[in-house]
Parts: C-alpha cells; structure tokens; sequence
C-alpha cells in the first residue's frame, strides 16, 4: 500500500518526459517567426500553409499515408496469421517462433536498413513506396504479433474444438469463433502497425528516391539542409496523426468493455 503513492509520481513524471516536449513543439509550428523560438513572439498559420501547399510536403505526407496504410494491411494479416500458428505449438517450439517473431523489436534499426537495403538492392526493390512498405512490415510484425497472441491467450481453446467437432471446417471456424474473440487485438495491432510504419525514418531513409520520401525522411532532410521552421507544424500533424488512432481504439474498447459488463 505505501508503494502507491511512490508509483503515482513516477507515473505523473514519466508522463510529463513524454508530453512536454509536444507542448514545446505546438506551440512553435504557429509562430510567425522565420526560425524556431520558443515561447513565439506572435501567432501565424504560415508554416501549415507551407506545408499543405508545399509539393514537397504534400508528396510525403501522401507517401507516408500510403506506406502506412499497406503495412498495416500486411503486418495484420501476416501478423494475425502468425500469432494463431504460435498458439498451436509445443511449449518449446513456441518460444523459439516467438523470439524469431520479435527479433525485429531487439535488433537495431541500422542493422535492420543494412540488411534490408543489400537485399532489396539486388532485386530492384529500393526506391519505391511498396520496398518501403515491405521494409516496415517486417518491423510492425512483432506489434500485431504480441497484441493477437494476447488476446488468443484469453480464449478457451474447447470453443474453437467444439466448432470442429459440429462438423464445421476450419475456415468457418476461423471465421466465425477464432477471429471474431480476436478482433479486439487485431485492431490493436493494425492501429500499431500503421503508427510504427508512420513515424519511420531510419529505414525508410536507406530507401529513399526523389519519389519515395516520406514525412519523417523530408523532415530528416530539412534539418539537414536548412532550418525550416515547416518542421514544426510537420511534427505536430505527426502527433495528430499518431495520437488520434490511439484515442480511438482506447474509447472503442472502452465501450466494449462496458457492454460486456
């Protein structure tokens, strides 16, 4: 019971880590300032104007979405799949497939583009949106992995043997006990997929052509070359962007939760 308190205050200062530099950040991508400064010596929609109209920007914002969109679809297909074949082998055999599963989570990034990048290099895959998708589902994988096999963990495995035992084939029963009790941590790891994807930039900056640059690459690129205070109003889109699909899938399973009560 003493611990509480004490849990509270590392609860409330590792929230403020992650969250004051986003209150820095939004208030900085509506000064009228031509650098960055911070508090802003006057308010100004110049630099989201910028970045909507800009083609360079609009392009990578596209390009992001698009990437984004495609590996959430292969990680939560690839990933659903996967966590079900865990769920039916032994006890050891399980636990090598799992670490094979979430070693992208435990090896470096570098290490992941270089690979990635030699490979992709000999058949003609680096330079285009799709590669780049391709890439970042291999690292999104581990997210839908350890959501769907969560929630399959919670599931009696006498309802998926009593819908066989009726006489039900195994795409039925998939499909009518197995995914619907899955839902729940298939959403969950598409919304990570797609935020992992998103936010990529280290992969993504191997594989990069004038045609395929994403957000985080064009702002990469931006600090490199000059100081666009663009940058700014990017980075909050980016908060948007990553925090609403979190938002919702907090409330939707809320209101799950409180339906099934």
């Amino acid at each position: 019971m003493t611990a509480r308190p004490w849990l509270k205050i590392v609860a409330v200062l590792v929230g403020l880590f992650l969250t004051v530099p986003t209150l820095v950040v939004i208030p900085m991508s509506f000064s009228s300032a031509k650098t960055f400064r911070f508090p802003p010596g006057g308010w100004s929609l110049e630099w989201y104007e910028r970045l909507f109209t800009s083609p360079e920007w609009t392009t990578a914002i596209v390009n992001s979405l698009q990437v984004g969109v495609i590996t959430a679809v292969l990680a939560t297909v690839l990933g659903t799949a996967a966590a079900i074949g865990v769920t039916t082998l032994g006890e050891r055999a399980k636990g090598l497939a799992v670490g094979f599963l979430l070693s992208p989570i435990i090896i470096p990034n570098i290490l992941i583009a270089l690979v990635i990048f030699t490979t992709f290099l000999r058949i003609g895959l680096t330079g285009s949106l799709f590669g780049i998708a391709l890439a970042h589902t291999a690292l999104a994988l581990p997210f839908v992995v350890i959501a769907v096999t969560a929630r399959l963990q919670g599931m009696d495995p006498a309802l998926r043997k009593a819908g066989g035992s009726l006489g039900a084939p195994p795409f039925a029963v998939f499909r009518k006990i197995t995914l619907p009790l899955a839902m729940p941590g298939v959403l969950s790891g598409a919304v990570l997929a797609f935020i992992s994807s998103f936010d990529e930039v280290v992969i993504s900056l191997f594989l990069q052509s004038p045609t395929a640059i994403t957000l985080p690459v064009q702002m990469f690129n931006s600090v490199t070359v000059q100081i666009d205070p663009t940058i700014s109003a990017a980075s909050s889109l980016m908060v948007l962007v990553v925090s609403v699909p979190i938002l919702l899938a907090q409330v939707v399973g809320a209101r799950r939760g409180s339906r099934g009560k």
